[in-house]
């Protein structure tokens, strides 16, 4: 039992740990952009999940493409920033378009 609580432990630390190096807005980005992204590879098997999926990619992803560009050109003199930035795609929400 001690060691399923050191290993829950050490694994729980090092996911604070590396959210920890990023600042506050970028962390919390990560956090929501992570979660949005999940709920869009989500398949809609009926009626009741669409609406599910619907409601939690509103909550997580709209706005994502504008915060996306801010802190890319908040934090361009950060290159370990921008490297984590660039991981996400730019464009995701609808009627957004190539530049």
């Amino acid at each position: 039992m001690r060691i399923k609580f050191l290993c829950l432990l050490l694994v729980t630390s090092t996911g604070l740990w590396a959210q920890a190096k990023f600042p506050a807005d970028v962390a919390r980005f990560i956090e929501q952009r992570d979660g949005c992204d999940h709920f869009r590879g989500e398949y809609p098997y009926d009626e009741e999940r669409r609406q599910f999926l619907q409601k939690n990619m509103n909550a997580l992803c709209k706005g994502s493409d504008a915060r996306l560009a801010q802190l890319k050109k908040k934090y361009a003199g950060h290159p370990a920033i921008v490297a984590k930035l660039n991981d996400y795609e730019e464009r995701i929400e609808a009627g957004s378009s190539k530049p």
